[in-house]
């Protein structure tokens, strides 16, 4: 509760309503405001209003005197200084005069005639529910959406006796309508401030000016790239600052490195997280990515709609990422309930949305993308939910290791092509054909020809994008809250994470989540027999120059070069790009390098690693099968033989469970010994569905081969100029048809 007086407790109890307050510049107000100069205030408001928008009980108006006296500006309460004075009557006196319906077109009406500017406005609860008036009030404010729990709502409106507010009807609850409001809410918002339990008001007040700060200046979420080499922002050149949308489109910084947010990412309070307990995938996923995307770059509204969109039916569980007991103190976290059974769905049903509603409309993009499996799928599945009208300007090239992905895989990838994609087997390894992208991206010339010849872009979708990393974060984040949720722990309780690792991407997501706050104690990197990453992370000292990359039942970490393990040196390195630089160009010209001892002491402060051989792989999954009935697929087999040796029981350990066993049904086969390995990929998923397997065979699997037994795509050689007519090619065919 705010440790506020509610001076109008008398006042609310005989309206009926909580509703809070309009405007009309009443200069001669008595309150007494701390007066500081104007130019104090304008370098932060300018001439727009700050409007609070919130529930019945959020606290809108104590907060806004306190901003007001802060700012030295007028505070209007649009009850008090609007509806009451437009209306000459009492808001209690008119909601009985006409009704509720004809109430909300009477209060907008009146919301109509507000003329201000340099303000702090506080609105009723329900102003957000007349359209034409919030567009008013958007045209010259920053709308702040005060998001208290819904039961701390209730708790305050009883304590005043307030049981009824505008809108509710008969039957109706008073926590219905509370929930139904929030879509109005949702709609209008520039930005949030969660109001965690016991907050004071002024402590929100102070969260309202510094959430108005930010979106004020968007170069305060500005990126740069891993191995930039400036030391101070003010010495760069003016206009030189990248944000979310430039590093989205760009995909990687020109140098050669990737993108990191310059301020690095945001810290949200244990209150602040609690705030999301109960709250369902797609809000706990809006509330994260809106703190780190401006709404410059994604309006707060349209970053909603796409989250719908993401996180929606296309997944097969409604929870999106679900958290399930294995044994003991071991939890899978199930990233596999996406279109096509991977973790990578959970970034790749919202990135293509990003993309589309974030590059110019003047120009055509080419995405492309490397795989090791699981990407090319999940991308061109997530580009292929897109409008038409998008679709006509985005292109992608999916390359692949022929050799190197399950059959199933490759079935997937070939089925979801179209006139605006192309899959390409390439006779090489996962290295190869990542290495090939980049330097498509760094070649200058080819680059520019396809710019002046063609009007196309490059860009990227692997983990290399940031874009592709940032939403990965989320899951990590909910995995803890569903374990607080269902009681295993108490909020501020460590865990463990433990990752099946090729590209560093998915226990990078861990890292940032940990550094965001959610209490993550150690994070642990499994590898399979290609383990340079154990190596590395034990000693310090990355080698490649006598390893040839092996294949294996786990393909998606079937990596020898770790794009993402740059992010991660940069963080450790205090952001020092001069060392990043070095340390990778050691890797790309001597195929090695060595970290310093005290570089190292941090890597291992909260990183271990192990890997897991082949067999001990297929005993996992027959243990496990074994004893719970559950199939883990070959990557979570790795994940759960590498916790078992490093994590010491004394706090739970969450298994990203990466991928569904139906993707590597030959190795499941060949584990429980079920089954001839040499059947059709469609006949060995019957054959596992027939023992009522935990969980189902994935039905979306079923119908990709259903579909695509006979599809056709390209295979060439691991040859440079080769793949760049490829490329060429598909922009030919696609985009001048187009246009």
């Amino acid at each position: 509760m705010f440790h506020v007086v509610w001076n109008r407790h008398l006042k609310l109890m005989s309206r009926i309503m909580v509703s809070d307050v309009y405007l009309k510049l009443i200069f001669s107000r008595s309150f007494a405001l701390a007066r500081t100069p104007w130019m104090s205030r304008h370098s932060l408001v300018g001439d727009k209003n700050i409007v609070l928008m919130g529930p019945p009980g959020a606290g809108k108006t104590t907060v806004g005197k306190i901003v007001g006296q802060k700012l030295g500006s007028c505070f209007i309460d649009v009850d008090d200084d609007v509806l009451e004075t437009t209306w000459n009557m009492s808001v209690a006196e008119k909601l009985k005069d006409v009704g509720n319906e004809q109430f909300l077109e009477e209060e907008g009406k009146a919301l109509l005639n507000l003329s201000a500017s340099g303000s702090v406005v506080s609105l009723t609860g329900s102003n957000p529910m007349n359209a034409a008036s919030m567009e008013h009030v958007k045209k010259n404010g920053v709308v702040v959406y005060l998001d208290v729990p819904t039961q701390s709502i209730m708790d305050r409106l009883q304590l005043m006796k307030v049981d009824r507010i505008v809108g509710q009807g008969p039957g109706t609850s008073l926590r219905d309508i509370l929930q139904f409001r929030k879509q109005f809410y949702k709609k209008w918002y520039d930005v949030r401030v969660l109001c965690e339990n016991g907050i004071t008001a002024d402590a929100v007040a102070e969260k309202v000016l510094h959430a108005v700060k930010r979106y004020q200046d968007s170069d305060s979420d500005g990126f740069i790239s891993t191995r930039s080499l400036r030391c101070n922002k003010k010495v760069e050149p003016k206009g030189s600052v990248k944000y979310f949308s430039d590093v989205l489109v760009e995909g990687l910084a020109p140098d050669g490195g990737l993108f990191v947010p310059e301020m690095g990412l945001p810290v949200f309070t244990a209150g602040e997280w609690q705030h999301l307990l109960g709250a369902s995938y797609a809000e706990r996923a809006q509330v994260i990515l809106e703190r780190c995307i401006h709404p410059a770059d994604v309006p707060a509204s349209k970053l909603w709609e796409i989250v719908q969109a993401a996180y929606g039916q296309n997944f097969t569980c409604s929870k999106i990422a679900p958290v399930r007991h294995l044994a003991g103190n071991q939890f899978l976290l199930e990233l596999f309930h996406g279109p096509t059974a991977s973790f990578k769905d959970l970034a790749l049903q919202l990135m293509p949305h990003l993309f589309a509603y974030c590059i110019p409309q003047s120009c055509n993009y080419l995405i492309l993308v490397a795989t090791s499996g699981d990407t090319g799928s999940a991308v061109l599945d997530g580009f292929s939910r897109l409008k038409e009208t998008d679709k006509q300007r985005i292109a992608m090239v999916t390359l692949f290791p022929q050799d190197g992905v399950s059959q199933i895989q490759k079935s997937q990838m070939v089925g979801y092509q179209e006139a605006n994609t192309k899959v390409i087997g390439v006779r090489s390894d996962f290295d190869f054909c990542q290495s090939a992208i980049k330097q498509m991206f760094t070649d200058s010339d080819f680059t520019g020809f396809l710019t002046v010849e063609y009007g196309t872009a490059l860009s990227a979708a692997n983990s290399i994008n940031w874009a592709r990393l940032l939403p990965q974060v989320v899951y990590h984040a909910s995995a803890y809250l569903d374990l607080v949720e269902q009681g295993i722990i108490s909020f501020g309780n460590p865990v463990d994470v433990c990752v099946p690792t090729g590209n560093f991407g998915n226990i990078l997501a861990a890292k940032y989540a940990q550094m965001m706050g959610i209490p993550i104690r150690k994070c642990i990197c499994a590898s399979n027999q290609n383990n340079v990453l154990t190596e590395f992370i034990k000693t310090g000292l990355y080698n490649i120059k006598e390893r040839r990359l092996m294949q294996s039942l786990s393909p998606a970490v079937d990596i020898l070069k770790s794009s993402n393990l740059e992010r991660h040196l940069h963080l450790i390195a205090n952001g020092d790009g001069q060392l990043v630089m070095q340390l990778f160009s050691s890797l790309e010209n001597q195929r090695c390098f060595q970290l310093q001892e005290h570089f190292l002491h941090r890597l291992q402060q909260d990183l271990v690693a192990d890997w897991c051989s082949e067999d001990d792989c297929l005993g996992a999954i027959r243990s496990v099968f074994d004893t719970t009935g559950y199939i883990l697929d070959t990557h979570t087999a790795l994940a759960k033989v590498v916790a078992d040796r490093l994590q010491d029981k004394t706090c739970p350990v969450i298994i990203s469970s990466t991928a569904h066993y139906s993707k590597f049904a030959p190795a499941v086969l060949q584990a429980l010994r079920i089954g001839e390995i040499k059947q059709t990929p469609l006949s060995q998923l019957h054959l596992l569905n027939s023992y009522n397997p935990l969980p189902p065979v994935h039905r979306g699997l079923l119908e990709t081969l259903k579909k695509n037994e006979k599809q056709q795509y390209q295979v060439c050689a691991a040859d440079m100029n080769v793949l760049m007519e490829h490329v060429e090619s598909l922009i030919q065919n696609h985009f001048m048809k187009v246009f």
